[in-house]
C-alpha cells in the first residue's frame, strides 16, 4: 500500500508541476455555431442552442453550417472580415478573435432581410456624424442597371455611384440581366419596362421621367427577398 499511495502522491504532483509550466490540458476554445439556409433564415447561437447577442472579448471557434448555394454566411466588425461563397454548400470553422465592439452576421445577396447582430464586450462611444446628401443625377449621367448572376440587383451611374435621388429628363440606361433566374424590371411614373426571365444579355432602354415621384427597379420573382430598390424622382 505504500508503494501505491507514493505512486499516486508522484502522479498528483507531475500533475501540477504540468499545470505549472503550461504542459497541462489546455481549456478549450469557446465555439459559435452559424446556420444560414436553406430558407430565408439565418442564426448565430451558443453551444447549448440559444441565440447569441452578446459575447465577453476573446478567441471563439465559429462554425459556419451554410445549408444553400442561394445564400452566404458573412461575419464582420472590428478586425473581422470572414464569409462562406455563395455558391458554397458544407461546413466550415473559422478561428476568429473578437474584441469590443459590434458585430454583424448577414447573408449578402439578401442582407437586406436575413442578418443578425452581436455585441462583444463594451463598444466604444461613437459620436453620431451627419450623413451628407446625395447630389441627384441628372440625365447627363448614363446609369446601369445590373441583375445577378447572384441574388443582386443594382442601378448605379457608369461611375459607379448608386443612384437615390434622380431630376426629371429622358435617360439612357445599359441594362444587364446576368442569369436565366433573374429578370430586369423597371417601374416610374409614366414608365414600365422589363425583361423576359429566360433573356441572359445587354439591352439600352431610353427612359423619359417627365413626373416627379419614385423609380422602382426590381427582379419580379426575388423582389420579396431584397431583389429590389427605388430612386426619388425630383425637379
Amino acid at each position: 500500500m505504500t508503494r501505491v499511495a507514493a505512486l499516486v502522491f508522484a502522479l498528483a504532483v507531475a500533475a501540477l508541476l504540468g499545470a505549472a509550466d503550461g504542459t497541462a490540458v489546455q481549456a478549450q476554445t469557446p465555439k459559435l455555431f452559424g446556420t444560414v439556409g436553406p430558407e430565408f433564415t439565418i442564426v448565430l447561437r451558443d453551444a447549448q442552442g440559444t441565440r447569441v447577442t452578446k459575447i465577453e472579448p476573446g478567441t471563439y471557434d465559429v462554425v459556419v453550417d451554410d445549408r444553400s448555394p442561394e445564400h452566404n454566411f458573412h461575419l464582420s466588425g472590428p478586425g473581422v472580415d470572414r464569409r462562406t461563397d455563395v455558391e458554397f454548400t458544407g461546413t466550415t470553422t473559422w478561428t476568429v478573435t473578437f474584441g469590443d465592439g459590434n458585430y454583424q452576421y448577414v447573408c449578402d445577396p439578401h442582407a437586406t432581410s436575413m442578418r443578425g447582430t452581436l455585441v462583444s464586450g463594451t463598444p466604444p462611444a461613437v459620436k453620431p456624424t451627419a450623413t451628407p446628401t446625395p447630389s441627384p443625377v441628372t440625365a447627363k449621367s448614363k446609369l446601369v442597371l445590373s441583375a445577378g448572376p447572384g441574388f443582386v440587383i443594382s442601378l448605379k451611374t457608369a461611375a459607379g455611384k448608386a443612384v437615390q435621388t434622380m431630376k426629371t429628363g429622358t435617360y439612357t440606361v445599359s441594362v444587364r440581366d446576368r442569369s436565366r433566374l433573374h429578370n430586369a424590371h423597371i417601374v416610374a411614373p409614366g414608365y414600365n419596362r422589363k425583361t423576359t426571365l429566360p433573356f441572359v444579355g445587354a439591352q439600352t432602354w431610353k427612359i423619359a421621367l417627365a413626373r416627379t415621384g419614385t423609380l422602382r427597379f426590381l427582379c419580379d420573382p426575388h423582389a420579396s427577398s431584397g431583389m429590389r430598390g427605388s430612386a426619388k424622382v425630383i425637379r
